[in-house]
Order: structure tokens, then C-alpha cells, then sequence
């Protein structure tokens, strides 16, 4: 693993779609797709979207049963956090038996923190909060930060009625004579959705940093771009990638205010469509005059390309 952290601020606008799909549902509404009551645009949450990533980079990192060095994943399915915040005291010789959650010293809390770091790929990436069991490790602010993703237009999210032959339990079974169990499946017809991405070199590097670096980014990149091909399931439909524009500034501080950037990149629906139904429905800027319109100082590229 690299252990140079980056050093240029980069903005990026992830563009995915989901076809025939429920993108991410929303518990509160009987897992139907999530979205705005006002505007009755698809909404897609940021820790689904994180979730996708962790899960793509724990299985790329993963070889023969074994997870490559500092690309393990704190936030993993079928493991507490606890679990994961207590390995720093098992590993390191000087942290053991010295876990006393608040009351641990300030010192160790930082050692563990280190090792956190070092270890898991979403630590650096995205933070965490590590301080709420007796292996305290602290909190950490991650320089990868994503926002809820947003339909372009309203979705229609329909719910389907859906039937089997086979019943739950042995006592349903033996209660009816019915021939079949019914169930029910929420799917949006279409939607282009974006979020908005930014990776902030001032939470990776220095002593505070989480050492964040250009082989993470290049890890962040992979994953952004091919997370949807490692979640496909029916009820998630036709999901997929579209584009990427990442704008990179050459310093730390960025030379361009991140919505003049994102402005930069224009998506309508083509003359004529009422109610998109696919990616061709719509126009996107081309990266050629993005360049162009780009301020000094910054460069686009697709990492979707």
C-alpha cells in the first residue's frame, strides 16, 4: 500500500441509472424505492451507495480467503463494529489489556486510531466514528465524502403483485388449501440519478490524516465505477455507471468553487421525451466541452470512459 496521502482536491459527479429496479428502498414505506414527496424525484442514499463501494473493494481486495493488506473493511456484513475496533488491542503488544472506553489514554486512543487506518480501506476513505465500545479508537474524518443521489426527473415507483407455489411455514401449509403465497415487489421503470463526490486532501494527510492515497484513489475509482456489476439481484433491476466526471484541481485548496464545476456538466432529456425510459432518452455535456469550459487550474476526466 501506498503511504503517500493525495495531495490535490478532486470533485467528481457520479451519473448511474436503474432500470426495471428498486435502487435503494426505504424501510419507512414497506421497502418501496426511496424518493421526494415534494418533487417526487428517486433518491438514493449516500451509505447505500458507500455500501456498494466497501463491498467491491472487499471483494477485489480479497484473494484465496485471504484480504489484502490495509484493504480489510470496518463496516462488513455478519461482523459488530466492536469486533473490529478490539483488533488494534489484540494486535498491537503495547495496546493490550488497556482498553477502558473513555477513560482509555489519549496516547493509546491515537495507536489504535493509527492502526485503524492503516487497515481499513473504508476508515481512511469515508471516517468513522470508533469510540462507542470499550476499544476505544477514536473518530475519524474521512477526505471522501458522498451526498444522497438524486433522480433528474420524477419516477414512478409501481408495486407489483407476486405469487409462489411454495408457503413459509408448515403451519400454513397444513392451515389452507390454497394453491399459492402472494408477495409484493416495488420497481421505478427508469431513472438517471447523480450524487455528488469530493475528495478533500486536508483529512488525508498531516499527522491528523487518515493517509489516504493515490492507490486508494485509483481503488475508489475501480469501485465507482463497477459496484453495481457485484450487486445485481432482480429486485435491484438493470443498475449501472454511466459516468464519472471528476474534476482535479491542482492544489490542495482547489482553484473553482465545486457547483461552478458541477455546473459544468448539463444533462436534459432529448427534444420530444415526456417520460424517459432508458439512458438514450437523454443528452449529456460531452467531456470535450467540459474540458473547454473548465477554469485554469483544473482538469476533467471520465473515469466511467
Amino acid at each position: 500500500m501506498n503511504d503517500t496521502a493525495i495531495a490535490n482536491r478532486i470533485d467528481f459527479l457520479l451519473l448511474f441509472d436503474v432500470k426495471d429496479g428498486n435502487p435503494n428502498g426505504d424501510p419507512d414505506f414497506d421497502n418501496s424505492p426511496r424518493f421526494d414527496p415534494e418533487t417526487f424525484q428517486g433518491l438514493v442514499s449516500d451509505v447505500c451507495l458507500k455500501r456498494k463501494i466497501r463491498d467491491w473493494v472487499f471483494a477485489a481486495k480479497s484473494h484465496n480467503g485471504s484480504i489484502e493488506p490495509g484493504y480489510d473493511v470496518f463496516v462488513l456484513q455478519g461482523h459488530s463494529l466492536e469486533s473490529r475496533q478490539k483488533m488494534p488491542y489484540d494486535n498491537l503488544a503495547e495496546l493490550n489489556g488497556k482498553a477502558k472506553a473513555n477513560k482509555t489514554d489519549r496516547t493509546d486512543v491515537e495507536k489504535a486510531r493509527g492502526w485503524m487506518c492503516e487497515h481499513f480501506f473504508d476508515v481512511r476513505a469515508f471516517g468513522a466514528v470508533m469510540s462507542t465500545t470499550d476499544f476505544n479508537c477514536g473518530q475519524v474524518r474521512g477526505p471522501v465524502q458522498i451526498t444522497f443521489a438524486r433522480s433528474f426527473h420524477r419516477v414512478l415507483s409501481t408495486e407489483h403483485g407476486i405469487t409462489r407455489v411454495a408457503y413459509t411455514t408448515e403451519k400454513k401449509t397444513a392451515e389452507t388449501s390454497a394453491q399459492t403465497e402472494m408477495g409484493r415487489k416495488h420497481t421505478v421503470a427508469y431513472g438517471l440519478y447523480a450524487a455528488h463526490g469530493f475528495v478533500t486532501p486536508a483529512f488525508a494527510g498531516g499527522n491528523n490524516g487518515t493517509g489516504f492515497s493515490a492507490e486508494d484513489l485509483e481503488v475508489l475509482k475501480r469501485a465507482l465505477v463497477n459496484m453495481f456489476d457485484l450487486d445485481h439481484s432482480a429486485a435491484r433491476g438493470l443498475m449501472r455507471t454511466r459516468h464519472v466526471f471528476a474534476f482535479e484541481h491542482a492544489s490542495a485548496l482547489g482553484e473553482a468553487p465545486c457547483g461552478k464545476l458541477f455546473d459544468l456538466v448539463q444533462v436534459a432529456l432529448k427534444e420530444g421525451v415526456e417520460s424517459p425510459r432508458s439512458f438514450d432518452d437523454y443528452v449529456v455535456s460531452p467531456l470535450a466541452d467540459i474540458k473547454a469550459a473548465c477554469p485554469k487550474g483544473v482538469t476533467v476526466t471520465d473515469w466511467a470512459a
